[in-house]
Order: C-alpha cells, then structure tokens, then sequence
C-alpha cells in the first residue's frame, strides 16, 4: 500500500507524521485533514497493535517513532490494555466538512 506523500519531501513527512501520531495518543482525539487522518490512523493502530504485548523490543520500536515519553508509558499502561481483546480497529474518523480557508476536507480522528 502506497503512502500518502501530502504534497512533503520523505523527512519532512515522517517527521508530521511523528508529531501527529504523538499528539493523536497523547489527546486521543484529533481534527486532520482526512489524508493525514488516514496515515495517523494507519501508523497508530500499528504502534497499538505492537503495545499489546509489552515487550522490550516493543517498546523500543515504539520509543524510536514517538517523540514523547509519556506518551509512550500511557500507549503501554493506559490504551493498550483496553484493546487486549479486540483484533483491531481501534481508531474511528469522522468527517467535518470543509475548511474555510482553502476548502481541504477535514475529519476528526478517535480512539473507539
């Protein structure tokens, strides 16, 4: 599956996309436009999916993408425990419409 080059060179879109995984967990609740709210949902259910087992190298995979410790301890300790038992699907968007500015589709991203 292609990722979505949102118009960046690759370091300067990996690092968006760092920041807004990281804010997304931090919040858990997150307004985008909806082509980096589908990139944040992808890499964020990947980074929950590797937090259900919590091992070390988990969490040092984890720790090499996330720019935040504490967001790290609460993926380990706070969000993925409450998907333990769900095989996936741990994001929802929704979307808002329009912004005024420059009319780009806008959705909200959150943790179901």
């Amino acid at each position: 599956m292609p990722m979505r080059k949102l118009g960046r060179r690759k370091d300067v879109r990996k690092m968006l996309l760092r920041n807004q995984v990281t804010s997304f967990l931090q919040a858990e609740r997150f307004v985008t436009t909806e082509a980096k709210a589908k990139e944040v949902s992808a890499l964020a259910e990947h980074l929950i999916t590797m937090a259900r087992e919590d091992t070390v190298a988990n969490r040092r995979a984890a720790a090499a993408f996330l720019l935040n410790e504490d967001v790290l301890r609460k993926l380990f300790a706070n969000i993925a425990p409450k998907y333990q038992d769900r095989p996936g699907g741990y994001t929802r968007m929704v979307r808002l419409g329009t912004r005024r500015g420059d009319a780009a589709p806008l959705a909200m991203l959150e943790l179901v």
